[in-house]
């Protein structure tokens, strides 16, 4: 007979008068749409549909706006647009085919709003927001009566198209500095009439709105609300204050989703969003606060959460009744099957980069460094087989080398996986112990796994030579030999220690350690021995910290790098490195950095030379990873997936 190993996980749970299948629901994560008229199209729609086939109880459509002319971003979807009920019946159709509840969030920025030409955005009074995440700050209006009255009507309107439309619950967007946030938050509003000054008088505006939308949808049909159990800012409202807007919710909404922080700060985002440098289920803490001051409503929780074990404590300590993953199910949808069906060794735990939420800042897309599948979700590929099965030669055991050899033999190819060193996993090895690291060393564990699990040859300690590549007479050849360091012409350069040997061995920096370069290494880096107790300083050319496009990691890393007390000398050339330590130039003129460790962090530059070799070795030949760019981890696993489906 099958036992469970997370009962309490797989229990289900009714809302209202709905039977929710277990206790893990896929949180709100929108999109942009690419559709100018705001409706969902397809692409996307195999985005939610997806979460659903891999065993989540509800899956959220997020950031679905319910007036237009208050659009937050470009193309998001928006239920006031005309003839939007076709898409959206197909949309919760296709979540609830897999047997899960289509759940859709309904969003309002408020004062926070990239509007229309013409509107001026409003909150709950009159003055200058700054904007977050970089924008420029916005000349924002009180929300007067009538306003008032139109945004009560549009939820209203909202919920009976989402009813109408097959969703089986709505999700009121409460938190994280967003309109009805702006209204319960006594940091936010600092009105004077009946909607500002008291607690019951700020929380009015967001009470009337959910009165609305029951009156819209009737009793028995699920309502869940987010707020922020606490600001978590300086100067913000804490867990206390959250509380007392849980218990003038609680019986008014069927689910309280407990999150935390608001966008006033933009530093706050990666506690909303929690980056790789806080602990698993960092904000659990608000929602089993919340938990004891409700005695009607059920509770939710997230932040930080792909760990069965932990999901199970959750619910089995009473901490929360549901817990809500949205990065966790982008990186591995199948989260929930494979927890309950005894399979956790088979799930990719997300790292908590924030490429995702980065690359939708910047470039409208949620991505993921670990799931290649997501940018193809209207396919479902995976891996389809090889129209003609060839013999593959796969050089380099890193990141993209092992995503490449998985993919290939998932598509009925006979490979080959050559590594020169005596490990899979590449140069990113040198991490393992690093501990916000975690999940990525748990990452490359798995693909070696995925690897031995598909047969796939390994022959490590190998130097593929042309000669060796010959003997071998592969089909084709992926070639992903990597990078190698940067070693400029700085006089004294040899006495710096590689960035990776001090991640192998953090005893090769001292107790005063200079690192040279604020990149993505060099910072990470910074942040390492700045946690083991050594007194660091961070010496960059550029302005600031350099991660490329991931900005969000990137004032993640500027946090840490604050709390820790690293010292910053950016604008700075590197002159010389002597006994005494670093002599670098700066607008200044020339300064000195006492130390007893420089730790050369300057970048690496593509190992092709090695991979040249092999280019007429084999009647298909490919370049992936950092021998023809060195990039990141999302661009390896991309491009090696993309590759290894090439190869028909």
């Amino acid at each position: 007979m099958y036992k469970c190993k997370y009962p309490h996980l797989f229990s289900p749970i009714t809302l209202g008068n709905v039977v929710f299948r277990n206790r893990i629901f896929a949180a709100p994560t929108g999109l942009f749409f690419g559709d100018v008229n705001h409706r969902p199209v397809n692409e996307n729609m195999r985005f939610y549909e997806r979460k659903a086939k891999g065993g989540a109880a509800s899956v959220c459509v997020g950031d679905a706006m319910v007036d237009k002319e208050h659009m937050h971003g470009s193309y998001r979807l928006s239920l006031d647009t005309p003839d939007i009920m076709p898409a959206m019946n197909r949309l919760s159709g296709l979540i609830s085919r897999h047997g899960a509840v289509a759940v859709i969030e309904f969003f309002h920025p408020g004062s926070a709003a990239n509007t229309a030409p013409g509107v001026r955005p409003f909150g709950p009074q009159d003055g200058i927001v700054e904007g977050a995440l970089g924008h420029p700050p916005v000349k924002v209006r009180a929300l007067d009566r009538e306003g008032m009255d139109k945004i009560i009507i549009k939820h209203a309107d909202a919920a009976r198209i989402a009813k109408a439309c097959g969703f089986g619950m709505v999700f009121l967007h409460g938190g994280h500095g967003f309109l009805m946030h702006q209204f319960m938050s006594p940091t936010l509003n600092h009105r004077t009439d009946e909607y500002g000054g008291s607690f019951e008088n700020r929380m009015r505006f967001p009470i009337e709105i959910i009165k609305a939308v029951r009156a819209a949808v009737g009793p028995g049909f699920p309502i869940e609300m987010r707020i922020s159990g606490s600001e978590v800012y300086e100067g913000g409202y804490g867990i206390d204050y959250g509380c007392k807007i849980a218990e003038a919710l609680d019986g008014l909404v069927d689910l309280i989703h407990v999150s935390a922080g608001s966008h006033e700060d933009a530093r706050v985002f990666t506690v909303t969003h929690p980056s790789m440098f806080l602990e698993d289920g960092v904000n659990v803490k608000y929602a089993a606060e919340v938990k004891k001051h409700v005695k009607i409503s059920k509770v939710a929780t997230i932040g930080a959460l792909s760990d069965p074990e932990l999901l199970e404590e959750i619910i089995a300590g009473g901490k929360a009744d549901v817990v809500e993953l949205a990065r966790g199910i982008i990186c591995d949808p199948d989260l929930p099957n494979k927890a309950r069906e005894g399979r956790e060794d088979e799930i990719v735990h997300c790292m908590r980069c924030l490429t995702c939420f980065s690359n939708l800042i910047r470039h409208g897309q949620i991505v993921c460094a670990l799931n290649t599948e997501i940018e193809n979700a209207s396919e479902h590929i995976c891996a389809m087989p090889a129209s003609s099965p060839k013999k593959v030669l796969v050089v380099g055991g890193g990141v993209a080398g092992m995503e490449a050899a998985i993919t290939c033999a998932d598509r009925g190819h006979e490979v080959v996986l050559c590594e020169k060193s005596g490990k899979l996993g590449g140069v990113l090895r040198c991490e393992d112990d690093v501990p916000f690291k975690k999940h990525l060393k748990g990452y490359l564990d798995l693909q070696e796994r995925n690897i031995k699990k598909r047969g796939i040859r390994v022959m490590t300690d190998t130097e593929v030579t042309r000669e060796f590549a010959e003997r071998m007479a592969p089909d084709a050849i992926i070639a992903a030999t990597g990078s190698r360091p940067l070693i400029p012409d700085i006089p004294g350069i040899e006495r710096a220690v590689l960035a990776k040997d001090v991640y192998l061995c953090p005893d090769k920096a001292g107790r005063k350690t200079v690192i040279l370069g604020g990149g993505l290494v060099g910072a990470e880096l910074a942040i390492y021995l700045g946690g083991l107790g050594r007194e660091v300083t961070l010496i960059e050319m550029l302005p600031s910290v350099n991660v490329g496009d991931n900005m969000l990691h990137g004032m993640a890393i500027g946090i840490e790098l604050g709390r820790l007390g690293i010292k910053l000398a950016f604008g700075t050339r590197i002159v010389e490195i002597n006994d005494k330590g670093v002599v670098g130039r700066n607008a200044d003129g020339r300064v000195f950095f006492e130390a007893d460790t420089a730790v050369n962090a300057l970048g690496m530059l593509p190992g092709s030379d090695a991979a040249e070799k092999l280019r007429f070795c084999a009647p298909i030949f490919h370049m992936i990873g950092d021998c023809l760019a060195v990039k990141n981890i999302y661009e390896a696993t991309r491009t090696a997936h993309q590759i290894a489906l090439d190869i028909g």
